[in-house]
């Protein structure tokens, strides 16, 4: 029998060991050898993309039709999308010694099979494709290579691409202040303090406009710890700006856009844009929240296709646009788009989600593959974020932390209170991580905030993603030992994480045991946490054990997100909803008074006191 148990669990281990290769793998940039790229210009070959001049009317996004041709057509054939338009030698860095002769020293922005949309191109030598370009704040061109992704020939290239204004401001981002009337706008573009004021023209709808100043970040190649992100992966972030928008009336909807103000006098503005103020810290209001991580971002060209990335982002993007009148806030926790080094790929992740992070806040976690790099302080050692080490995380979204680049939060939305803890710092008891998450418990008035929520990216309460049952753990190793008597004293309700790709719910739970056996409507004290993962916002799913464990309630292998309905103090509703077709799989209530969460649980009161 011993035998038998040992053979099981190496075959767990190795199911485990390819579930994170598969779920995580590389970036599909990081396919292309660019170092080995060389010269095959033909005069016979071309590449045509048009219209060559795009965003005539203010879009940000444009269609171009790239239209091609070659004398030795091959299924390898690819296409490569190039921005800056000069890819050549002569921009190559010191930072690239290993691309020796130089041609090719940055990654594309994106790129596709020649035979994609053409599937007689090997016959024809001649094809065509509708990509997608974002402006992002230079101009493009479009390369035909042979030799496949291993050995790329460079045949030909188009004439170039762009946008009538690349510097102009992109991709409004929300997230609430540190204070609960505060609210931020952050967005993207190509003018520097030096050559504009940024700023933020806001109002009530309907009534008068404030202007409020904007602060202006960047970061350069030294910023970033390791490749790509220092070599070929490296693009120019443009700048980034952050306004303030302060002293906010609860719940009222305000209009707003961004701009620049040139120092020739004129006005470069974005579209204009609406949101709803944050209600009141305990204000009695029907309050509707979306929880997910590990989304990634995806094309809708299909280009840079991989790991199942491409519908499971863009379905769960595109439900959240669906219902954005019905969701007020949204949790994105952790491993944001999995950029893996590739600095232009958060370009293209706030361009998918503009449309709802520029009317409802958008507040992130951080992840693995955010932060994690060997030697700069990451509490795990891998390289995950491809040498980002957290900076582009920490610099093109706002969070409402003492230090950005300590990722913990809290943040306060009417009858919630979320407390968000970064995984990828030492959480232990002792830790500077560990005294705010109890400060963050402890500080909430639960008669007026009733829900508390505890949000990270790596599980750090329960899971059966396989490679944790592997480590026997079903947990991050030493994840709850110092958080879950946290947990159970302060009584939080519901914690939520990310980094395992699927789906699952507990029971409410303290020290492995079910402490409640309802399943779908709680009535009362819980007496414990109820732990979910939600994990599957788009990117490669990951496998259960076949271990059945006793608390675990609901599992689904597919993608969706989380949403909470806080209808009042004493109700709200917990749904599950599938990316596919934003149904509803699975659910919970809870109802119950004040008094209930005064009542003392196991582990939340002292056992004796004076008076007894």
């Amino acid at each position: 029998m011993r035998e038998l148990r040992l053979i099981f669990f190496g075959i767990l281990l190795v199911l485990g060991t390819f579930q994170v290769a598969s779920s995580h793998g590389g970036h599909p940039l990081s396919r292309i050898a660019i170092g080995k790229a060389t010269y095959a210009l033909n005069d016979n070959a071309y590449v045509k993309a048009s219209p060559a001049v795009v965003g005539l009317k203010g879009q940000n996004s444009e269609w171009v039709t790239v239209e091609y041709s070659s004398p030795n057509p091959s299924v390898d054939d690819w296409i490569a999308v190039f921005s800056p338009s000069n890819f050549s030698a002569s921009t190559c860095s010191a930072e690239n010694p290993s691309v020796n002769p130089p041609l090719l020293c940055s990654a594309p922005i994106k790129y596709q099979y020649a035979n994609y949309s053409s599937p007689q191109y090997k016959g024809t030598g001649k094809g065509s494709l509708k990509l997608m370009l974002i402006n992002q704040r230079s101009d493009f061109s479009v390369a035909l290579f042979s030799g496949g992704l291993v050995k790329p020939k460079l045949v030909a290239v188009s004439n170039k691409i762009a946008f009538t204004n690349p510097n102009a401001p992109v991709y409004p981002r929300l997230a609430q202040g540190k204070t609960w009337n505060e609210m931020t706008v952050t967005w993207t573009s190509g003018y520097g303090i030096n050559e504009a004021e940024a700023f933020v023209q806001w109002g009530r709808k309907g009534g008068d406009r404030t202007h409020s100043p904007a602060g202006t970040l960047t970061f350069d190649r030294g910023s970033m710890c390791g490749a790509p992100a220092r070599t070929v992966g490296w693009r120019d972030p443009g700048y980034i700006h952050t306004s303030f928008l302060k002293e906010l009336w609860p719940n009222a909807m305000y209009t707003y856009k961004v701009g620049h103000r040139l120092f020739n006098s004129t006005y470069i503005w974005s579209s204009e844009y609406q949101f709803k103020a944050s209600p009141y810290p305990g204000q009695n209001s029907l309050q509707r929240v979306v929880i997910f991580g590990d989304m990634g971002k995806d094309e809708a060209d299909g280009s840079n296709e991989y790991n199942d990335f491409q519908y499971a982002s863009l379905n769960t993007t595109g439900q959240l646009i669906q219902d954005l009148k019905n969701i007020d806030i949204v949790f994105h926790i952790g491993d944001i788009c999995y950029a893996n080094g590739y600095i232009s790929q958060w370009d293209q992740f706030t361009a998918q989600i503009e449309p709802i992070a520029s009317t409802v806040p958008y507040m992130i976690a951080s992840g693995n593959h955010e932060r994690d790099w060997p030697g700069t302080g990451s509490f795990y050692g891998n390289k995950d974020s491809g040498g980002e080490c957290g900076v582009l995380a920490e610099t093109m979204f706002y969070v409402p932390a003492e230090n950005r680049a300590k990722f913990w939060y809290s943040t306060d939305y009417g009858m919630f209170r979320f407390c968000v803890a970064d995984t990828e710092h030492d959480w232990r008891e002792g830790t500077e991580q560990y005294k705010f998450i109890e400060h963050c418990l402890a500080s909430v008035d639960r008669q007026k905030q009733p829900w508390l929520i505890f949000l990270a990216h790596r599980v750090l309460g329960y899971s059966s993603g396989i490679f944790y049952a592997v480590d026997g753990s079903f947990a991050e190793p030493m994840g709850r030992e110092s958080l879950q008597k946290l947990w159970q004293k302060y009584k939080v309700d519901i914690a939520i994480y990310g980094h395992v790709h699927n789906y699952e719910r507990t029971c409410p739970i303290y020290q492995n045991i079910c402490t409640n056996k309802e399943k779908n409507y709680y009535k009362g004290t819980l007496n414990g946490t109820i732990h979910v993962v939600a994990g599957g916002g788009g990117a490669g799913l990951a496998e259960f054990t076949p271990l059945q464990t006793t608390w675990s309630l609901y599992r689904d292998y597919d993608y969706g997100f989380v949403k909470l309905t806080a209808f009042d103090h004493s109700n709200l509703l917990f749904e599950y909803k599938k990316s596919s077709d934003g149904k509803v799989y699975d659910s919970f209530r809870i109802s119950r008074d004040y008094r209930d969460i005064l009542a003392c649980t196991v582990g939340s009161c002292p056992s004796t006191t004076l008076a007894s």
